[in-house]
């Protein structure tokens, strides 16, 4: 692992576009660069935040205090319809290919600009899927160095939850166990058709910034019936495409998508009686 001190910044690993300067910057593409790049951290006593595609994320303009781990470890095996990911492998990636071989289980992730790691993380999902619906497995390292394995069944997972939000550490890898299906490959086309026609794929965004607040009730149908589409603070936008998007004009500061964040909250809970919370993480920023 080779190691930068501040000359990178969060912004350049940001679907966003947005986020300050990361004081060590390392990228690790094995797992023993992984466990190198803990003991880093841990002697010189500083915390350590994970990066992969910057999806689904807020950074902060005054940036990153400790060390910027880029996860590049993207091995991706087969066998049957079993296949073992590298958490740094690019979901979206893996929702074409295996839809391609004919598997399904993982045809939702296709569009999705995430790493396997962070899909896992934030138990990604859409088209009323989530990914440990196909989930078998994690490896998982904690903060101290050690490695575990994790099956499913001892797992919780939930709504853009898993347990691994609570636990400090990196996930490093994932086994999904998949369907043979003959039309997974036309279910996994539709799916990318869909979204390309109905989300902000061009714009900087971080994907969905609110959960839907209870099933059957979209956070985006919400905002828009606020009429809060093309509502704007500083660069940071409402998306005309899809309410429930953000965009970065260009010159947005994460001061700009947090007061917009506190804006539609506000509007939503007057007008409608909801209360909506982020889906995306805030890195250093809070409401």
């Amino acid at each position: 692992m080779r190691l930068q001190q501040n000359l990178r910044f969060l912004s350049e690993f940001s679907t966003f576009g947005i986020g300050g300067p990361i004081r060590y910057f390392g990228e690790v593409s094995s797992i023993p660069e992984m466990e190198e790049a803990f003991q880093f951290a841990r002697e010189k006593k500083i915390p350590f935040l994970i990066l992969g595609k910057g999806s689904n994320c807020l950074f902060d303009d005054r940036g990153f205090e400790g060390l910027g781990i880029l996860n590049k470890i993207d091995f991706c095996e087969f066998n049957g319809s079993r296949v073992s990911v590298g958490s740094g492998y690019s979901f979206s990636l893996l929702g074409v290919q295996t839809a391609r071989k004919g598997l399904s289980g993982l045809e939702f992730a296709s569009g999705i600009p995430a790493t396997v790691g962070g899909a896992v993380f934030m138990n990604a999902g859409a088209n009323g899927k989530e990914t440990s619906n196909a989930l078998e497995s994690v490896l998982f390292l904690h903060e101290d160095g050690e490695k575990k394995q994790y099956r499913k069944e001892e797992l919780l997972f939930s709504y853009r939850h898993s347990p691994f939000q609570k636990m400090k550490g990196a996930v490093l890898s994932a086994t999904f166990l998949l369907q043979p299906d003959t039309e997974a490959r036309a279910s996994q086309l539709k799916i990318i058709d869909y979204r390309m026609k109905t989300q902000p794929y061009k714009d900087k965004s971080a994907g969905c910034v609110f959960r839907n607040p209870q099933e059957g009730i979209s956070a985006g149908a919400l905002i828009d019936r606020c009429g809060l589409k093309g509502f704007s603070v500083g660069g940071a936008k409402i998306s005309e495409m899809h309410a429930n998007f953000i965009v970065n004009s260009g010159s947005a500061s994460s001061r700009d998508v947090m007061e917009l964040i506190r804006t539609v909250q506000e509007k939503v809970q007057e007008q409608t009686g909801v209360s909506l919370e982020p889906e995306i993480r805030l890195i250093g920023v809070s409401l």
